[in-house]
């Protein structure tokens, strides 16, 4: 068996994958890095010596994806913003993982709304556990809840959603497979994590598949964390305060 040790001076085991996954990577290590070494201080050099020593060349693109989005995302304020070393590695160890642009545009919006200026703002942590345990058909699904329900302001402040009643076909084109049993699975395991309602699911005594598919007010937040919003999630969903919410 040929030895799988790096040699010397490959210190991200580039060599059994040729010149342009190597050069990718580097880019990765040296450009992208460069940002999310900015945001992570005062854990830049640790940061740094993390990406050489976790980041293999088979997510480096992955990984540069989700740091330029962000990056996007923050704008000029990327200049001035910083996010905590701990949640910074868990986006980036997780997240590099997804080959789904979509699913790697959540992860992005995560690491941009986990910037504030003193970068000790851990609650994004909850979000990334959440979005960390979804497979891809999951993240989109959840994604297609979150943008097609509509969104209510209650009273005491909270914000919520109106009844989501999909179809099977419709959903089946959202997760891209046609696995019924599958799908009613990964909509039960979507609401054992609280992300769907309590009555989230198919109902059982409709003959044409119904599923009720209504996002919680956790996986409302987690998709607008998810778009990078760093700000108010009523101006995010466009609702006005009502007189009896205080707000």
């Amino acid at each position: 068996m040929a030895d799988e040790t790096p040699k010397s001076g490959d210190l991200l085991g580039l060599a059994p994958y040729g010149e342009a996954i190597k050069v990718a990577t580097q880019g990765f290590v040296d450009g992208t890095g460069a940002f999310l070494g900015r945001i992570c201080l005062p854990a830049a050099e640790e940061f740094g010596l993390f990406l050489r020593d976790r980041v293999r060349s088979l997510r480096a693109n992955h990984a540069v994806s989700i740091a330029q989005k962000a990056e996007k995302l923050l704008g000029e304020d990327a200049k001035h913003l910083h996010a905590h070393p701990r949640l910074v590695m868990r986006i980036i160890e997780d997240g590099s993982w997804a080959d789904n642009e979509a699913v790697q545009d959540m992860w992005a919006g995560l690491l941009a709304s986990s910037c504030c200026p003193d970068g000790r703002d851990e609650s994004s942590f909850l979000f990334i556990n959440l979005l960390g345990q979804l497979a891809t058909s999951e993240a989109l699904l959840l994604d297609y809840s979150c943008r097609e329900a509509q969104k209510v302001l209650l009273p005491a402040g909270w914000i919520s959603a109106s009844k989501l009643l999909r179809e099977e076909p419709e959903l089946r084109a959202v997760v891209g497979f046609d696995d019924f049993h599958r799908l009613d699975r990964e909509l039960d395991h979507l609401r054992s994590l609280g992300l769907l309602w309590p009555q989230a699911g198919f109902i059982s005594n409709s003959q044409e598949k119904t599923a009720d598919i209504t996002p919680s007010t956790i996986a409302l937040q987690l998709y607008a964390r998810a778009k990078g919003v760093r700000g108010s999630m009523e101006a995010f969903f466009g609702l006005v305060p009502s007189p009896l919410s205080g707000n």
